[in-house]
């Protein structure tokens, strides 16, 4: 790939978090596949499951490009087979056929990444469906604990989207960071004047990429006061699971963008929740530094969100975030946030959890750079006090001095 999220620094990984790297290549997949090295009970309730409930969406790619109805279900059997591969190879199966002993084991991996464009989207299937399905609190074995598969092997997004997951126990979200929308760029191409916080940020963001994300962000999970919520996945139900599906479809790929096929999950965040968007950033001569930005997903009326998703894909899962602005620095408008940002991708958590993000920082001796989080919440350890009295500052000069936690001498 070519972004930097993209390239493993194993140094890092082992230093600052204590865990190992391992790189399996995307062929792998296509063997187990060939020759059947899947659960088949698996696949045949998992096919069923997903004839039920996935919902097959419009097809956007002109006519004359659309593939047939038997290549297009020809794709779903690949990309469930996929899901249960890339599944097989983190965990380790039992249920693997005889004779495929060392397959049984997987690689015990906390987190992975799928690293598909272009060369294998471009020929294959997209891996979409894996990555949604698999960050998602449940499939068809129902609530289970979610996975923290990152879209285009961003290591760093899944770094992040882990950190948070541990924090919560919740599905996390993968996006880009895609467009920021001004309250008078939103004027001019829908006519429609911004109100309540997306007005006080002058604008919201665009959090959209091209089916990654868990299903739950969808926001049609309900607590017991009928608010939208993204839960703890031992929370999740059958009535929230139905939701969920329900208000989701799998629209076959943008065949621009993925010549290969394959399906991309489509949906809109229709209520306001409480989300904290975190993104971990590698600077030569540096090293690691975190950025965050509590804020909240918004609704808007249909019309609008229409209009402006079809500006990028309308086929995508959409969300519009507006981060809390406190009228310093990154945080003086929706737009600052975003031209601050490290990436074009963020982790994105339910809830408002940068304190918590913080003090884990601190804890593994990575400096926080960006944030909007209230000073009477943060909690760093008493000896940060002796680096200075500018809290940034002293983060810094802390991390460096106490250096990585699992360093090798």
């Amino acid at each position: 790939m070519g972004i930097g999220g993209s390239i493993i620094d194993p140094n890092f990984i082992e230093d600052y978090l204590g865990m190992r790297v391992e790189s399996v290549d995307e062929v792998e997949v296509i063997r187990r596949m060939t020759e059947g090295i899947y659960d088949e009970k698996e696949y045949e309730k998992a096919m069923a499951w997903v004839k039920e409930h996935c919902i097959e969406g419009f097809d956007k790619n002109p006519e004359e490009m659309q593939r047939s109805r038997e290549v297009k279900d020809a794709d779903w059997e690949f990309v469930v087979k996929m899901m249960l591969i890339i599944k097989d190879l983190m965990n380790g199966n039992p249920n693997l056929p005889e004779g495929r002993e060392e397959e049984m084991v997987g690689h015990n991996a906390i987190a992975a990444g799928f690293q598909g464009q272009r060369q294998w989207t471009d020929f294959y299937p997209n891996c979409d469906f894996p990555e949604a399905m698999l960050n998602t609190s449940f499939d068809w074995n129902g609530a289970r604990e979610p996975y923290i598969l990152a879209t285009e092997n961003d290591v760093l997004n899944g770094l992040g989207m882990l950190f948070m997951k541990l924090l919560t126990n919740r599905a996390q979200m993968f996006a880009d960071v895609r467009t920021c929308w001004s309250g008078e760029s939103v004027k001019r191409a829908t006519g429609y004047d911004i109100e309540g916080k997306a007005k006080e940020a002058n604008g919201f963001i665009h959090l959209i990429n091209s089916g990654a994300c868990c299903l739950d962000a969808n926001g049609e999970a309900k607590d017991e006061n009928g608010n939208a919520v993204m839960k703890p996945w031992y929370e999740v139900n059958e009535a929230d699971q139905k939701a969920i599906m329900a208000n989701t479809t799998w629209n076959y790929a943008d065949l621009g963008y993925f010549r290969g096929g394959g399906y991309s999950s489509r949906f809109v965040t229709r209520a306001e929740m409480p989300m904290t968007m975190i993104r971990l950033n590698l600077v030569k001569g540096l090293g690691p530094v975190v950025q965050i930005a509590e804020g909240w997903s918004v609704a808007l009326p249909d019309e609008v969100t229409d209009t402006l998703w079809k500006r990028t894909d309308y086929t995508w899962p959409c969300t519009w975030f507006v981060p809390r602005i406190t009228g310093k620095g990154a945080f003086t408008s929706a737009y600052d946030v975003m031209n601050s940002w490290g990436a074009n991708h963020g982790a994105i958590s339910y809830g408002h959890i940068g304190a918590d993000v913080i003090t884990l920082c601190s804890m593994l001796r990575i400096p926080v750079c960006m944030h909007n989080v209230e000073e009477d919440k943060i909690f760093r350890p008493a000896v940060w006090n002796a680096f200075g009295q500018d809290p940034e500052g002293a983060d810094y000069r802390a991390c460096q001095n106490f250096g990585p936690q699992f360093k090798k001498v």
